[in-house]
């Protein structure tokens, strides 16, 4: 046992030293178990156990009948330019697919805080890649301006809430954010495609214009496998989707 052990590390160590030089770039497929079992002149259970090592470590994910996937490059999605733009920036492209944008009432939201009208409107979205995999659930609350209230009709502008905010004259300027991991209830795990339970990041994000007039609230739900949120000593960035 303890030369298996050193041998799949030893594995493990070159291919990860591969990945965070940027050798193997992010989104890259690896080698499939059989080929880097002949290169390493290893069996194909060590080279399972390698590939453990750096699904643990976060620099790969594996998924069934697909192979073996690079997560890491060593650089950090920048949350100002938003999820959007951040992943292509990574060179992982996604796609939105709009499953709700609704007049609602939220007397809660209201209270919270401390908005005179409780109408919003609600876009929620899913947020896949190019292979149609889910990767996050993002719901948005927007205020119900005059100008906005006919969203639900016509979509959004350049499919872009952002977009939308700055035509309807809200700029956004500083947001406070609130990270936690939670299980997907019932009705998210139907959207994202994934098992009942299966915990997800959560972000909550409040964000104002510069004369502290609300603009949004985001709840974003974030596969793990493709979002790693970190904290910084810089004043909280917007992100524009």
């Amino acid at each position: 046992m303890p030369e298996i052990e050193l041998k799949h590390e030893r594995v493990a160590a070159v291919l990860a030293r591969e990945i965070r030089s940027g050798l193997v770039r992010r989104g890259a497929r690896l080698p499939g178990e059989v080929e880097l079992a002949r290169r390493f002149s290893v069996s194909r259970n060590t080279v399972r156990a390698a590939l453990a090592v750096l699904t643990d470590d976060g620099l790969i994910a594996t998924r069934t009948g697909k192979g073996s996937f690079v997560l890491f490059d060593g650089r950090p999605l920048d949350g100002r330019l938003g999820w959007t733009h951040a992943l292509s920036e990574q060179g992982v492209e996604t796609r939105m697919r709009t499953v709700k944008i609704a007049l609602e009432r939220d007397p809660g939201l209201a209270g919270r805080l401390g908005l005179d009208d409780p109408d919003v409107i609600v876009i929620e979205r899913v947020r896949q890649l190019s292979d149609g995999v889910p990767i996050s659930l993002e719901r948005s609350r927007i205020p119900a301006l005059e100008s906005l209230r006919d969203l639900p009709g016509r979509g959004l502008d350049n499919g872009s809430i952002s977009t939308t905010l700055s035509r309807a004259g809200l700029h956004l300027d500083h947001c406070e954010q609130r990270l936690r991991g939670r299980p997907l209830n019932h009705a998210e795990a139907e959207l994202l495609g994934r098992p009942e339970g299966t915990w997800f990041l959560h972000t909550e994000r409040t964000s104002w214009t510069a004369a502290d007039a609300f603009a949004e609230q985001a709840d974003c739900l974030l596969d793990p496998e493709h979002f790693e949120l970190g904290l910084v000593s810089q004043s909280p960035a917007v992100a524009s989707r």
